[in-house]
C-alpha cells in the first residue's frame, strides 16, 4: 500500500510539473498579455466601461467526468481521476450521489464522477490548450454552440472523448468518456461573456 501511495504521489508530481513546464514555456504568458494589450480596450470601446475593473474576465473553469460505471469497479474510477489529472494538471475531487435512487442501485454517498475547478495561472494554460489544441482534434468540428450560455455570463460544454487532448495516451485509455466544461467569468450579461469568451479564442460555431 506504501509503495501504491508513492507510486501516485510519483505520477500526481510529474503531472503538475509538465503544467509548469507549459507555463514557462509561455502559453500561460501570451494569452494573458493578450488579454491585457488587446482584449481589455477592445472591451472597453465595444461595451463603453467606465474603468478596466469593470472589464470582464475568466474567473474559474469547472472540469467535470461522470463515471457511473465506477460504482462496479474502483479501477475504472482511478482511470478516470488519472485522465482527468493529466488533461488539468490539477487533481481533481471525487463527487458523490447527493440522493439515493433505487432504480439505479445508487446510494447516497456514492462516488460518480470527479471534477477539477482551475483558476489562475493553470486555467489560463488550460484554456489555450484547449481552445488551440485539443477542441479542433474533435472530430466533424465545426465550432462550439453560442447558445450554451446560462443568462449570467457563464459558458458550458461537453466533450465526448478525452483523447482530443493529446497528453492522453490511447494506449492505456481504460474506457472512452466525455467532459463537461464550464467557463465561469466575471461578465454580467451573456453578451459580454461571449465577446470575452470569443475574443480569448474560443471557437463559437459561424451563425
Amino acid at each position: 500500500m506504501a509503495e501504491e501511495n508513492r507510486s501516485k504521489k510519483g505520477k500526481k508530481g510529474k503531472q503538475e510539473a509538465e503544467v509548469s513546464t507549459r507555463v514557462e514555456e509561455g502559453y500561460t504568458a501570451r494569452l494573458l498579455k493578450q488579454y491585457r494589450e488587446e482584449i481589455v480596450p477592445a472591451l472597453l470601446k465595444r461595451f463603453g466601461y467606465k474603468n478596466v475593473l469593470q472589464v470582464p474576465k475568466l474567473r474559474k473553469i469547472v472540469v467535470n467526468m461522470g463515471v457511473g460505471d465506477g460504482l462496479k469497479d474502483a479501477k475504472i474510477m482511478d482511470a478516470a481521476v488519472g485522465d482527468l489529472t493529466t488533461i488539468a494538471g490539477q487533481r481533481p475531487v471525487i463527487t458523490r450521489a447527493k440522493k439515493s435512487v433505487a432504480s439505479f442501485k445508487l446510494r447516497k454517498g456514492m462516488a460518480v464522477g470527479c471534477k477539477v475547478t482551475l483558476r489562475g495561472l493553470r486555467m489560463y494554460e488550460f484554456f489555450d490548450r484547449l481552445v488551440n489544441v485539443a477542441v479542433p482534434r474533435i472530430r466533424d468540428f465545426r465550432g462550439l454552440p453560442a447558445n450554451s450560455f446560462d443568462g449570467h455570463g457563464n459558458y458550458s460544454f461537453g466533450i465526448k472523448e478525452q483523447m482530443v487532448f493529446p497528453e492522453i495516451n490511447y494506449d492505456k485509455v481504460v474506457k472512452i468518456r466525455g467532459m463537461d466544461i464550464i467557463m465561469n467569468t466575471t461578465a454580467r450579461t451573456d453578451e459580454e461573456a461571449f465577446e470575452l469568451l470569443k475574443a480569448l479564442g474560443m471557437p463559437f460555431r459561424a451563425g
